[in-house]
């Protein structure tokens, strides 16, 4: 494998680790003069990244690309995504797959420029560009030009092309440590570890014979730590990629080097801006949001129409001035034009604004924090009163549907009161008997036993419901056995009216995170109103049916009456406070639910089935949706 196409590889995904890789072979790329314009619509543009999001770079250079494009357009541009992740899914059948996905996705939507990040997305999108982007301009970014004519791009595929030569990051220790005698690689088992090895023996060739040189590769993180803890003191350790140890294990590769810096007994260095901050001095590198706004600048020209060409990314030095101090390196012997970063400043430098506007801005300031504290106060109050008299109306509601449910609730319970006094009489007069029969007396004391469980179920569900709280009962609890507790309250008042309850939850837990009391007094309002409507209807057809389901992070109750439905001039205004449309209605029990669903992050709207009827939809953010996307 040759010099140009691994240097390609390797400086892709350290410096990309989304968006950028090197050519350390270097070399002047092949110009493709071609121009293209959009006319008529917003431009899309599409980028494509060969791993996945959790690279640092590609956040960096992702960033400024995207801030480069929307500063240019005014945000009228459409930008769109995509991780190949071919790094976690190496299999031959995943390019394929995510060809044929893109090609489905895109198909109402093609893309007028894709963005190719990588070697990986080039050759990726050059091979499938009719299925997924058809007459689109390519523009190519994050590696050399030997590797451009390795992978053998067409002519019409424009290239932000990155060159990155670890002899300068080697060099530039030299400087720094003229005194080494020892000189440590270091490299990690993968494909893509081994052929950034490969790479820096060819380009370190001659440079390496001035120093005992070692390379640390195919060994465990823990080796690698143990091993760089121990280097002597005048060593140079130059850190490449570590994207798997000898254990098979994974890592992003500046989190390898940390381990490796944080105990190395000599100073650390590393060609990719990621790795500054990680314990790493420093190295030539293409800085991500330069590559990123090269890379904006050519997709500008290609959108307004204007010839572009091939370029070449600006490349620079980048040093820690903490990691130049925690060594003793002289500032003085880095090379010329070097960015130190964190670097302490003179007081002067550091305050001379503070120093001249002194005492003016110290008022300024002074009066924005004090307006902002009040602010914030006057907020909290605000929503310290929303909530009580949120509170105070969900109470009042709760009030209400217990006196409305009051009837059916009393029948109810008098049941397994009447069956116990009836079980209790029984079971006296077997005692008084001769010969009691105490298998029977048994049966009878349980049976007592299971409606005095019932009765206090009951009781317990109306205490419950009649609970006033003055602070908002956050929790986590399944969906369906609050709606199972609900159809429990109503099901004596359903009875009473001749209706037919029937429930279709999705199996297993739907949690959410919300007050419980009131998500059962929604439910509760959404029940009373259905049965309500239904009043008119013909007995035998009258039914109330509840479903639960999950979709997109989502939780979603379905409450369907067999009514007359809603006049759909009235579905805009149904929630709204004190509109409604029974004489006898308050018009505040809707309007109290919505209140309470978007409290918790979540919406209700209604609508009429086709087959007659109404049904209303409640949706509530499903808990610990992100940690579950995971």
């Amino acid at each position: 494998m040759g010099l140009g196409e691994w240097s390609g590889r390797l400086c892709w995904t350290a410096l990309l680790l989304a968006v950028a890789a090197l050519d350390a072979s270097g070399g002047q790329a092949a110009s493709s003069d071609t121009s293209f314009a959009i006319i008529d619509r917003v431009p899309r543009v599409l980028v494509l990244y060969p791993y996945d999001e959790r690279i640092a770079a590609t956040t960096a250079a992702g960033e400024a690309l995207r801030s480069r494009l929307l500063e240019a357009t005014n945000g009228k541009i459409d930008l769109f995504s995509e991780f190949l992740d071919l790094s976690r899914f190496p299999e031959g059948g995943h390019v394929p797959r995510m060809a044929r996905y893109l090609g489905e996705k895109y198909a109402a939507r093609r893309p007028d420029v894709v963005v190719a990040l990588g070697k990986e997305s080039a050759s990726f999108v050059t091979a499938n560009r009719s299925m997924i982007a058809p007459g689109a301009k390519i523009v190519a970014a994050g590696f050399g030009t030997a590797t451009a004519e390795k992978i053998d791009l067409p002519d019409d595929v424009v290239g932000a092309f990155a060159t990155f030569d670890i002899l300068k990051t080697a060099e530039m220790a030299r400087s720094l440590q003229p005194d080494a005698r020892h000189l440590y690689i270091v490299g990690g088992s993968s494909d893509f570890d081994r052929g950034w090895l490969t790479t820096a023996r060819a380009a370190l060739r001659e440079f390496s014979k001035s120093y005992e040189t070692t390379y640390l590769e195919d060994l465990t993180i823990d080796e690698f730590v143990e091993r760089a803890s121990r280097v002597p003191s005048d060593s140079i350790i130059l850190a490449l990629t570590v994207f798997t140890d000898r254990a098979g294990r994974n890592f992003i590769p500046r989190d390898a080097i940390r381990q490796i810096a944080a105990t190395a007994s000599a100073p650390v260095y590393g060609p990719y801006q990621t790795y500054i901050d990680y314990g790493v001095v420093g190295g030539n590198t293409v800085t991500f949001e330069a590559l990123g706004r090269t890379v904006g600048d050519l997709v500008i020209d290609a959108i307004a129409g204007k010839t572009v060409s091939d370029i070449e990314a600006p490349q620079t030095y980048l040093a820690d001035a903490r990691q130049l101090q925690r060594w003793g390196l002289a500032e003085k012997d880095l090379p010329p034009g070097t960015v130190q970063m964190h670097r302490e400043r003179s007081v002067w430098q550091e305050h001379w604004v503070v120093l001249v506007a002194g005492s003016g801005l110290v008022l300024a300031q002074a009066t924005i924090i004090s307006v902002l504290l009040l602010e914030r106060r006057r907020r909290r109050d605000a929503e310290r009163s929303s909530r009580l008299h949120l509170l105070e109306a969900v109470h009042l509601n709760q009030s209400a549907t217990a006196g409305a449910l009051s009837s059916s609730i009393a029948h109810e319970l008098n049941q397994p009161l009447s069956a116990i006094r009836n079980n209790a009489e029984a079971a006296s007069v077997l005692l008084r008997s001769e010969s009691p029969d105490h298998e029977l007396i048994q049966q009878i004391l349980l049976d007592i036993q299971e409606d005095d469980q019932r009765a206090g179920d009951i009781i317990s569900r109306m205490r419950g419901l009649l609970k006033k709280r003055s602070e908002i009962d956050w929790q986590e609890f399944d969906l369906n056995d609050v709606t199972s507790s609900a159809i429990h309250i109503i099901h004596g008042e359903a009875e009473r009216r001749g209706i037919t309850l029937t429930s279709n939850q999705l199996p297993g837990e739907l949690p959410v995170r919300a007050d419980k009391v009131h998500v059962q007094q929604v439910i509760l309002n959404l029940a009373t109103n259905a049965m309500d409507a239904m009043l008119e209807a013909v007995p035998a057809g009258r039914t109330l049916t509840f479903a639960t389901g999950l979709a997109n992070e989502k939780v979603e109750l379905r409450v369907s009456d067999t009514g007359d439905g809603i006049p759909a001039e009235r579905l805009i205004r149904i929630f709204e406070p004190f509109y409604t449309t029974k004489q006898a209605g308050t018009g505040l029990g809707l309007s109290i639910a919505r209140a309470i669903v978007e409290t918790y992050g979540g919406t209700i709207c209604a609508d009429n089935r086709p087959e007659g009827g109404a049904v209303f939809r409640m949706i509530l953010p499903l808990a610990h949706a992100e940690e579950r996307s995971r």
